[in-house]
């Protein structure tokens, strides 16, 4: 259970910005205190607005339709994917990796709003920021509470993207990397069924009604 309230809180999570965006980890070089601690505006501002929109009184559907929106906005899509099948990469053609490209933004945040929907009473309290290496990237270390239930910790791995954008990279729940254990998943997946399955479902799930 504490694996779906990722990502998104938000959380989807997996791990994942508009499509195209690629965040300026090839910086090389360790983010500042003022830049964590943007990082982790970025993150409590987030986790309002999603909490604000799961308050809202509005058919499921429409709360979806909100989510997606704002998670596409939030999350490197196109960098979290690529993480997902790298074990693959070097094996599937470019119409193979365009088909899963154009699934994987809808796919992820359908997931993660599948998720979050039921969580309107938890809050997100950040903890502290570090610096993620020499990357330029942001570990945001939170706290999330929800009542009735022990508080978990999500740790969220977020980089500037090349418009200065804070993007979500990858998000760490309970010690459980999400990006790691989707990879995981997802390996499995084309081991038994193959590459092509894998985008196949990802459509069918896309299709499924909100």
């Amino acid at each position: 259970m504490r694996r779906t309230i990722v990502l998104a809180i938000v959380s989807g999570i997996l791990t994942v910005a508009a499509v195209g965006a690629v965040p300026a980890s090839a910086q090389q070089a360790a983010a500042t205190p003022a830049e964590a601690t943007a990082a982790g505006e970025f993150i409590a501002g987030l986790a309002d607005r999603v909490f604000a929109v799961l308050k809202e009184s509005q058919p499921k559907p429409a709360l979806k339709a909100k989510f997606r929106s704002l998670l596409k906005e939030s999350f490197a899509v196109d960098e979290a994917g690529a993480k997902l099948i790298r074990r693959y990469r070097n094996q599937i053609t470019p119409a193979q990796l365009a088909a899963y490209q154009a699934v994987l933004p809808d796919y992820i945040v359908n997931v993660y709003a599948e998720r979050l929907i039921n969580y309107a009473d938890a809050t997100v309290k950040i903890v502290r920021t570090q610096a993620h290496g020499s990357t330029g990237a942001v570990d945001v270390f939170s706290r999330v509470a929800t009542p009735g239930k022990d508080p978990f910790d999500i740790i969220w791995l977020v980089e500037k993207g090349p418009a200065g954008k804070w993007l979500i990279v990858n998000v760490t729940v309970s010690g459980i990397n999400m990006s790691l254990t989707q990879e995981a998943d997802f390996s499995s997946y084309i081991a038994k069924n193959g590459f092509d399955a894998l985008i196949a479902m990802m459509k069918t799930a896309n299709a499924r009604p909100a």
